[in-house]
């Protein structure tokens, strides 16, 4: 009787290649660029390396955060001063936040149409889907960095093909919103804590920007979330006061945080963990929580801190997946949605009178250490109980 053999690890990973099966389009895509990866759970932007890239004409690198998930990445493009980008447009949506530096974005329409507007650390912006558009330093010596977050490893997954992504010609006219969105005007709806929202195309300040009450999420909470480019990638600002910190929660992946001021930390941990992961961070620094896993904010300033979420897949006008309606859809979860209801009433959020209390004495420790007083009771919450 003839007998058959298992075939061996390398000769399945050969057969495997050979037939281009479990293939990574957007890994392709990367290797191919011949970009600079930087990979971690958190990272300082100004202090990564970058190299040449030339499809942009400027330096830039990639960051790969572990709790990037799979629809989503970050670019950062390093300007010299009195430079510019080679222009550009594509098929996947991104959402800039300036980092460092002064400079304008040229946009042209095919219609002949075009917009321009400056920006400065702390603004952000969108560019409306596969239109033309270049970044120009307006610093004659320092350097210009910026931030991308993009939906293209989602973009280039589903359709593995450069050209199609980089050369398409097709123009979205109802991407392009109202001429005002490029002058830092917007539309304002209020709708409910936690889900007020701005639509524009361009925020030149988000740290000087109006944010709404939402108490639901900690003592003096307050947030705004942001619709630009008509398009889906979310986007929203938080900010913590001095004195106070945030409860924790949980999500899906890609949520890509900024520090836009202030100082603090976050823990981190997957239900049922012992240990915390502490990340520390301040203006310039971004991380992600990976999938489900919960975390809370902690501000260790004298002055508030407010900090930017950007994440592929909306959660405004074109929810992508079931599970953000159910973040915003009141009749599956509460007034507040599936954010900010209780993990006991089947939402994603720990209360404080729930959290390990181990948390609130860290968290007392750091304001010794910093000289702060806790200001809970300023904005009419109870202080959490300790060990």
């Amino acid at each position: 009787m003839a007998t058959t053999t298992s075939p061996s690890s390398a000769s399945i990973l050969e057969a495997v290649k050979a037939a281009r099966i479990w293939t990574n389009p957007y890994e392709d895509w990367v290797e191919r660029e011949g970009l600079l990866v930087h990979s971690d759970v958190g990272v300082y932007l100004p202090g990564l390396e970058t190299k040449p890239w030339p499809r942009y004409g400027v330096n830039g690198a990639v960051v790969h955060l572990t709790g990037q998930g799979d629809f989503g990445n970050c670019f950062i493009l390093e300007i010299p001063g009195g430079k510019w980008t080679e222009p550009q447009h594509h098929l996947y949506e991104e959402i800039f936040f300036v980092v460092e530096g002064r400079g304008s974005t040229q946009i042209e329409l095919p219609d002949g149409r075009s917009h321009s507007f400056e920006w400065q650390p702390n603004s952000m912006f969108a560019i409306p889907l596969n239109v033309k558009y270049r970044l120009y330093n307006a610093d004659g010596q320092k350097r210009a960095l910026l931030a991308t977050v993009t939906n293209l490893p989602l973009t280039m997954k589903l359709y593995h093909n450069d050209k199609f992504i980089f050369e398409n010609d097709f123009f979205f006219s109802d991407r392009v919103g109202k001429d005002n969105y490029y002058t830092g005007v917007g539309d304002l709806t209020l709708i409910r804590p936690g889900q007020n929202m701005w639509e524009t195309n361009f925020v030149p300040d988000l740290v000087g920007i109006e944010l709404t009450a939402w108490n639901e999420r900690g003592a003096g909470s307050m947030n705004l979330m942001f619709l630009l480019g008509d398009g889906n990638m979310h986007a929203h600002v938080s900010q913590i006061q001095s004195g106070t910190y945030k409860k924790a929660h949980r999500h899906g992946p890609g949520a890509h945080i900024f520090t836009l001021n202030g100082k603090g930390y976050s823990l981190l941990w997957i239900e049922g963990e012992k240990d915390f992961k502490r990340v520390d961070w301040g203006p310039g620094w971004m991380f992600a929580p990976v999938d489900r896993q919960f975390h809370q904010h902690f501000a260790t300033s004298a002055v508030s801190s407010r900090y930017l979420a950007l994440i592929p897949g909306s959660n405004a006008r074109y929810p992508l997946t079931g599970a953000k309606r159910r973040n915003i859809t009141a009749e599956e979860a509460n007034a507040q949605g599936d954010v900010a209801t209780s993990v006991k009433q089947g939402g994603a959020q720990v209360e404080y009178e729930d959290q390990d209390p181990r948390i609130h004495q860290i968290w007392l420790e750091e304001m010794r250490k910093n000289g702060i007083t806790p200001q809970f009771d300023k904005y009419g919450g109870k202080q959490p109980a300790t060990v």
